[in-house]
């Protein structure tokens, strides 16, 4: 929908778009308002439940335990493949998703209440947390006065500044690497390469991270390719604990056949553990996923 002539720029992704009052953003879920970009599903939520930390995936992060995991509308990507698209994918300009208002305190004090249950946290996931990182940090804020942890689900597409607020509150991300060329990224997934690697770069100077790759049969699945994306991780360090970048987790999952990508056959599970060997040359913890 186009309104008035006022412009705003949102400043979260790589698109940076420009809208006029009343327009919405590429990702579906930010919109112009008064001349200010804001959050059009703030609260609304599209998915919970508790779930092992494993699932997100994590690793190396309190395994064992259980998180609860809250996703809501909206992604900066255009995955063919989304295995959440009815959350994630604007379709025909609305998400057909049945949701429910939760306001930050109200799932702070649900976490708290799931601890006899094991839980240790929140989890945002499902969709792309990011593209309302507001309700993401309130939300944290109160988490952590619990003194439960959060977790966050992400395909890294966001500027610095974001993560710069965030990153007080935020123990431990899984984030999509999901290739290593800029080819796959914006031809396949309507992204940015770069600022992923950059989201990455800044991420582990805060919490625990651990990285995903999904891996597409004829798309990002050659020994070369991992090749290259492991060594980079490799070669990160966290600057201030000094942690070198081959103790990250890197998770190489299967892919299955989702959304606009049905054509394809899944991922061969010989496939996925020739690409965990070739990935184990420069990192310490390689797993298979979806085998």
């Amino acid at each position: 929908m186009t309104g008035g002539g006022i412009m705003a720029r949102c400043d979260v992704c790589f698109r940076h778009c420009e809208l006029k009052d009343g327009q919405t953003g590429a990702c579906g879920a930010r919109a112009a308002v008064g001349g200010e970009i804001r959050p059009l599903y703030y609260g609304r939520i599209s998915a919970l439940a508790l779930d092992p930390i494993e699932k997100k995936p994590l690793a190396r992060f309190h395994p064992g335990s259980r998180i609860l995991s809250v996703g809501g509308l909206g992604c900066s990507l255009r995955c063919p493949f989304c295995q959440n698209h009815e959350i994630a994918q604007r379709e025909r300009g609305v998400f057909p998703a049945e949701t429910r208002e939760l306001s930050p305190a109200a799932l702070a004090e649900m976490a708290d209440e799931c601890r006899e249950l094991g839980n240790i946290g929140v989890a945002f996931t499902y969709n792309e947390p990011l593209v309302c990182w507001e309700y993401v940090l309130d939300t944290a804020r109160l988490v952590r006065e619990k003194n439960l942890v959060n977790v966050m689900v992400t395909n890294g597409c966001a500027e610095s500044g974001i993560l710069e607020q965030l990153s007080p509150y935020i123990d431990a991300m899984n984030i999509d690497l999901k290739g290593f060329t800029d080819r796959y990224y914006t031809d396949v997934l309507g992204g940015d390469r770069r600022m992923v690697m950059d989201f990455i770069r800044e991420a582990i100077k805060h919490c625990h991270v651990e990285l995903t790759t999904l891996v597409i049969p004829g798309e990002n699945d050659s020994e070369e390719e991992m090749r290259e994306l492991s060594r980079w991780v490799a070669g990160l360090k966290d600057v201030y604990g000094g942690k070198p970048g081959r103790e990250i987790p890197l998770h190489i999952s299967r892919f299955f056949p989702r959304y606009r990508m049905t054509d394809r056959k899944p991922t061969d599970v010989r496939k996925i553990h020739s690409l965990v060997k070739v990935a184990g040359e420069a990192l310490r913890y390689v797993y298979p996923g979806n085998c």
